[in-house]
């Protein structure tokens, strides 16, 4: 049985809510195959809980990334239509 990386999927988890918000992708997806792992017993499940909760926090972090995205791709949109306005 593979040991489980819910501490590695946690502190993703909360990088991408702190610091960088790509890393959130990383926990999202690691934290899922882990936990699929776990309930086809082929992983450590004493890291359930830990995991879940960083695969939660991955989860949030890219939809935070996301919507960030699409304010940044409003802004430019908002400002080349103002340039295209005042020619």
């Amino acid at each position: 049985m593979k040991p489980h990386r819910g501490t590695l999927v946690l502190v993703l988890g909360i990088l991408s809510l702190v610091v960088c918000s790509p890393l959130g992708i990383p926990a999202w997806i690691m934290g899922s195959n882990d936990l699929k792992e776990m309930d086809a017993g082929l992983m450590d499940p004493s890291g359930r809980d830990t995991t879940k909760a960083g695969r939660i926090c991955g989860i949030i972090g890219t939809v935070l990334l996301l919507i960030s995205v699409v304010i940044g791709l409003g802004f430019a949109m908002l400002a080349v239509l103002g340039a295209i306005a005042h020619h």
